[in-house]
């Protein structure tokens, strides 16, 4: 892991290691900014997660994030062949010590991308969208800025995270309680964003940015004359048949079914539900909701080409080095993550981040699915200030899902 040399496009180690941190102190739903390709090799597991993936008991495993401060894990496996496995640990409830319920909704964060990127490129399969098109030719004259300019900015960049439009999420969701029962439009967060200069030109270098996602969410919108919730609806939650997969509508601040309590802190240790929550703020670039299992039913109709093109599903799988000393062999595609496994080969899926839930999944070579989430940020409960003690945090839960994936 240590040693492998940072490519010249990528941020110093000190410098991300200084951005995991200001992230982590802004709560932010940045999955990716912080965890794309976080799937870390056995040598470097813990005896814990060791022990775990020996026993290949998915409920030891989620009980070992227990055991490091998460009030409660929650997961599913699905098989190559579809079966399903559920398994959950902890508290679903601290006040009462209840358990959470087995597949039970989560805010899944970031992996709302997956779900945009998806019908962006059945846009393109329709021919309503040209993935070399700039940006300006579906939203003219809106994306500008100090170095900022949508005439240069393609849609297959914004949705490969290439485009160097600057964050707005950071600002947004400085204070996650203040945030908790605020609305705020789609337009008023690009404002935010715009009102930064661009971090590099167009094409330049990856970076992961939450404004990108925002964008297509706007593109979306503006090529069908529809809300981005019913698109989604009608494009990939009614034809998979999923029950508790949705996108909240404006307003909508409780989880509509069965779910574990989610729990932020102001300071570490010291949890509070967050469970109810206006997601307006991460919009289509976080606010969606589903369960372990039918993250991993959306991944496998994914990958297994039944909701794109052939052609499009290998466009999608395009990706770009996304990685640093941490994670040297992370690459990003559009809307999806490339992950290395321990066991060898490399996993398709994403991940995400919002206050009250962490959430990492990933489908493997063989077609297993595993979604491993637990019910608070890491910085919930451990100090964002020491910066290894935090990144042993994120570590513990995508070892558990590397070594779901691999221990089959």
């Amino acid at each position: 892991m240590n040693g492998s040399p940072t490519p010249q496009n990528q941020p110093a180690p000190r410098r991300r290691m200084r951005t995991v941190i200001a992230i982590a102190a802004a709560a932010l739903l940045v999955a990716g900014a912080i965890t794309a390709g976080a799937l870390f090799r056995a040598s470097d597991r813990p005896a814990s997660s060791a022990d775990a993936a020996t026993t290949g008991d998915l409920e030891t495993r989620l009980q070992s994030l227990v055991d490091a401060g998460y009030p409660a894990a929650l997961a599913s496996v699905t098989s190559p062949d579809g079966e399903v496995e559920n398994a959950v640990a902890g508290e679903g409830d601290i006040e009462t010590g209840q358990a959470p319920p087995l597949d039970a909704e989560v805010r899944i964060a970031s992996n709302t991308k997956m779900f945009v990127a998806t019908i962006v490129l059945q846009l393109v399969d329709e021919g309503l969208v040209d993935l070399d098109a700039p940006i300006d030719t579906y939203l003219p004259g809106l994306i500008r800025g100090a170095g900022i300019d949508g005439a240069g900015i393609t849609v297959l960049q914004l949705l490969q995270q290439t485009t160097g439009l600057p964050e707005y999420a950071d600002q947004i969701a400085a204070d996650a309680f203040g945030a908790q029962k605020r609305y705020i439009s789609p337009r008023d967060m690009l404002d935010i964003a715009l009102s930064r200069p661009a971090s590099f030109a167009p094409g330049e270098k990856w970076e992961y940015s939450n404004t990108n996602y925002l964008v297509l969410g706007l593109l979306i919108e503006a090529v069908t004359d529809r809300a981005i919730a019913q698109q989604i609806e009608e494009r990939i939650v009614t034809p998979l048949a999923l029950e508790h997969t949705y996108f909240p509508a404006p307003g909508e601040l409780p989880l509509r079914g069965e779910h574990p309590t989610g729990y932020h802190a102001d300071v570490p240790g010291e949890l509070r539900d967050i469970s109810t929550m206006d997601t307006s703020f991460a919009w289509s670039a976080g606010a969606m909701v589903s369960t372990p299992a039918e993250l991993n039913t959306f991944m496998r109709a994914l990958l297994n080409g039944e909701l794109l093109s052939g052609a499009a599903l290998e466009t999608m799988k395009t990706s770009v080095p996304a990685g640093d000393e941490l994670w040297p062999e992370a690459e990003y595609g559009l809307g999806l993550q490339r992950y290395p496994l321990s066991c060898g080969g490399f996993a398709w899926g994403h991940g995400g981040d919002i206050p009250g839930t962490q959430t990492r999944n990933a489908v493997a070579p063989d077609g297993t699915a595993a979604t491993i989430a637990v019910t608070a940020l890491p910085w919930a409960v451990v100090s964002p200030d020491d910066e290894e003690v935090l990144l042993e945090q994120y570590r513990i839960v995508v070892e558990a899902l590397d070594e779901t994936l691999c221990d089959r």
